[in-house]
């Protein structure tokens, strides 16, 4: 498990070596978190990667986040874990636009080509560089990125439904 003084060595060590492109680290659940510029987000994988103190060498997940109300719209977050010392550490990155995009992480962990395309598939972000950024799990002729907010949950004109039995 990571000590607190781990978690602020790390932080450190990202601070120090890309200044201004962290916006922020916290420990939510003791579990450190740092917000990344969408520009670096590949350059920071890729020096967690590369440095031998930090080691951070397994990709376990990607995912996204869509926050319709919010000035950033969508996030992305990436889960790193440095089997070494048994670190986990999150990395987010805020973006904005109908066709958000972000630079692929295929070119430092092979494994981040099914994950980018499930975040496309659902979330709509385009992932530069991608040797095949295709949908993954839904149809390829779907017009909707489904896990975005902007879709509603139900076929509005049904009329075989009655709401109060849903508590509305």
């Amino acid at each position: 498990m990571m000590t607190k003084e781990n978690q602020l060595q790390i932080a450190e060590s990202l601070k120090a070596h890309f200044g201004d492109d962290i916006l922020s680290t916290e420990t939510p659940f003791d579990f450190l978190t740092i917000t990344v510029k969408k520009e670096k987000i590949k350059d920071v994988v890729q020096f967690l990667y590369n440095d031998e103190s930090l080691q951070f060498r397994f990709l376990t997940d990607i995912c996204a986040v869509h926050f319709p109300d919010a000035s950033e719209k969508f996030q992305v977050v990436y889960h790193l874990h440095n089997l070494v010392n048994n670190y986990r550490l999150r990395l987010k990155v805020n973006m904005n636009g109908e066709h958000p995009e972000l630079e692929t992480l295929t070119t430092i962990f092979p494994g981040a080509n099914w994950m980018e395309r499930e975040t496309f598939d659902f979330y709509g972000i385009h992932f530069k560089g991608h040797p095949n950024l295709k949908r993954i799990l839904n149809v390829d002729d779907m017009l909707i990125h489904p896990l975005r907010k902007e879709f509603p949950l139900e076929d509005q004109v049904r009329l075989d439904k009655n709401d109060a039995q849903f508590g509305r």
